[in-house]
């Protein structure tokens, strides 16, 4: 069986023997917009549980609009165009709205990354700037969530008379899906609210996982941290595997967000019967499995489906190398997993990220990782608690001798994107 797996900007074709390949996931059938940009269009002056945006932005002398980062492939021109058209007719001067690009504590996106973002055009007439989750005297405190979460929230978005947040709905490892509420918490956030809202009290909680919003309480958190920012005004999309768009989502955070999720689990959800032996799968390519950091994602995408003891094979580009600097220094404080897990949930230790290495925690827990890529040598693979594969083919063939003639298989080629599980 030869199938195509996602790898940076392109494909990584495998060949995996037929007779043990269960199935191969994938997104159910959809039809893509026809018209996408005048189906937003229609929303934006219809939306749902909000007056239209236009109504919004009347009399308002500024306005922010929060877009994800480099590591989302949202289709952020397509989705700009017409709000920054309703703005500037509804009375919003140009030089007063700010498009912030919610980072979380994420690199910053400068040059090339941001016309890539958002246009060329929009990108040489609009006032473009980066959020910096390290910078506290940036943020303004809201004071603490019930859950006793401090809320730093980056100033900018704050004090805006007009707050408009963009993004994209898809399963997410810790609050369920993304979109809605992430983009503010923690896309605006500073460390010190993201640092205890990811903190183990939250993560090691059995329903923040991929695909649960229901008593989830990553999700319930940030849902309520967003709220108290405040937010007049959302678009959110949902695309298929060629990342088209097959609908938009627009008006109140929550009640657009949950539309949108309602929607998405009926697109990105497919099933094996039972769990299987091993799972070949990606980190979706580019611009999700450019780091390390953001290959645990896939990862985590194949653990509703592989048996405990399995193995996953996962190939990632990993062009950044493996992250932050934070991150890289975790695999440096810890010769091995179960001793980071007994550190951070401990209070006198912290580390910026350590919550993907948690997160990485919980899938070695169950199953055995060999990765395969072209960004990192084997020998640096080898000391991130994984092991390095030269080649999926290679890495399925020593698992198959480790199981058995018997062993089966499950792809997910398009990694984190789809929603794995039994069923």
């Amino acid at each position: 069986m030869r199938c195509k797996l996602s790898y940076g900007r392109s494909v990584l074709e495998v060949e995996l023997p037929t007779e043990r390949v269960v199935k191969s996931l994938a997104y159910q059938p959809a039809a893509p917009l026809v018209e996408p940009r005048e189906t937003l269009e229609q929303l934006l002056g219809s939306p749902l549980g909000t007056p239209p945006l236009a109504e919004l932005a009347r009399g308002k002398r500024n306005a922010c609009i929060l877009i994800c980062d480099i590591t989302r492939p949202v289709p952020n021109e397509l989705i700009l165009r017409p709000i920054l058209r309703t703005l500037e007719r509804a009375g919003v001067p140009r030089e007063q709205i700010l498009i912030l690009i919610a980072t979380g504590l994420h690199r910053p996106n400068l040059g090339d990354e941001v016309v890539e973002l958002v246009g060329k055009e929009i990108a040489a007439n609009y006032r473009i700037e980066n959020h910096d989750g390290l910078d506290l005297g940036s943020h303004t405190y809201l004071g603490d969530s019930p859950r006793g979460v401090p809320i730093w929230i980056d100033s900018r978005y704050v004090q805006a008379e007009l707050k408009i947040t963009t993004g994209l709905i898809e399963p997410h490892l810790m609050a369920g899906y993304s979109g809605g509420r992430k983009v503010i918490c923690p896309g605006v956030a500073a460390l010190e609210t993201v640092k205890v809202w990811h903190g183990p009290r939250f993560l090691e909680h059995p329903l923040a996982d991929c695909g649960i919003i229901e008593g989830n309480p990553v999700h319930e958190e940030n849902s309520w941290i967003a709220s108290h920012a405040g937010c007049d005004f959302i678009v959110n999309v949902v695309m298929d595997a060629e990342r088209r768009p097959l609908a938009f989502f627009a008006g109140d955070m929550h009640r657009a967000f949950l539309q949108g999720v309602e929607f998405v689990r009926g697109i990105v959800r497919d099933t094996v019967p039972e769990p299987v032996d091993i799972v070949v799968t990606s980190s979706a390519g580019y611009p999700l499995d450019t780091t390390f950091y953001q290959s645990v994602k896939g990862m985590t995408g194949a653990l509703p489906i592989v048996k405990q003891g399995g193995t996953i094979v996962i190939a990632a580009s990993l062009t950044e190398g493996i992250g932050s600097a934070p991150f890289q220094q975790l695999f440096q404080e810890h010769a091995d997993l179960e001793t980071f897990m007994q550190r951070i949930l401990g209070r006198d230790y912290f580390v910026m990220d350590q919550w993907q290495l948690e997160e990485l925690a919980k899938v070695r827990r169950k199953a055995r990782v060999k990765m395969v890529s072209d960004g990192l040598s084997a020998s640096m693979l080898d000391r991130l608690f994984v092991e390095s594969a030269a080649s999926v083919e290679l890495a399925v063939a020593e698992s198959l001798a480790d199981y058995g003639s018997q062993a089966t298989i499950a792809v997910i080629p398009k990694g984190p994107y789809v929603l794995a599980q039994v069923g």
